[in-house]
């Protein structure tokens, strides 16, 4: 009999239980993260989702590696938000109004500043997370703006800006009552991004590569 090659076998797929212990331990660390930063102790995290330090390391060899795995989750989501409503609508506008209601929701705010503060920001899975949700939403920006829906001087990074300037507290801050006035405030916002526009805005469009720029 034939012995199956390295190349031949199949890795086994993880156990229902495993799996759940996963998104727990990625839940929990999302919310303690916006809460307290991403310094809180690994095993205070552990704790919230109800299970051991050992699973926390099984999953995840080091803080860098749980930080990375609950910033693209969120990125994912949000994105996944967006692709739903475009599909379920046909409306880019709403798919747009869509995905910034979720990400505020998300507090994306508070946790896309610990890629460049925590950790290695070039990863490839946080590459990958941050192109695909750049790239639909900008997909989507274009196709409202086709339609005559999206005021034309405004770009994706005047969006990303926006989100993450009126979606705060961001991580550490103890006061959370802010949080009734934020979707009120996103959707004033997003109600200035309806063409025609009632204004013309100082200087040009942001583009994302204008926010990656150094400061000079």
């Amino acid at each position: 009999m034939q012995t199956a090659t390295p190349e031949q076998r199949k890795a086994p797929r993880p156990r229902a239980d495993a799996l759940r212990n996963r998104e727990r331990i990625v839940t929990a660390a999302r919310e303690m993260f916006v809460e307290h930063g991403p310094d809180v102790p690994l095993d205070e995290i552990a704790r919230r989702a109800g299970v051991g330090n050992a699973t926390v390391y099984r999953n995840f060899p080091d803080r860098d590696a749980l930080v990375r795995e609950v910033v693209c989750s969120v990125m994912d989501r949000t994105a996944r938000a967006a692709e739903k409503a475009l599909a379920e609508t046909g409306d880019a506008f709403e798919a747009l109004e869509h995905f910034v209601h979720v990400s505020a929701d998300e507090r994306i705010s508070a946790l896309c500043p610990m890629v460049s503060s925590t950790f290695d920001q070039y990863h490839p899975d946080l590459e990958a997370a941050r192109e695909r949700v750049e790239r639909l939403i900008a997909e989507v920006m274009g196709r409202a703006k086709a339609a005559g829906q999206l005021r034309p001087d405004v770009g994706l990074g005047d969006l990303m800006v926006a989100v993450a300037q009126l979606s705060r507290p961001p991580a550490g801050t103890q006061c959370l009552r802010g949080d009734r006035f934020v979707h009120r405030h996103l959707q004033l916002f997003l109600d200035g991004l309806r063409a025609p526009a009632r204004s013309a805005l100082p200087g040009t469009a942001v583009t994302m590569e204008d926010l990656r720029r150094p400061c000079e």
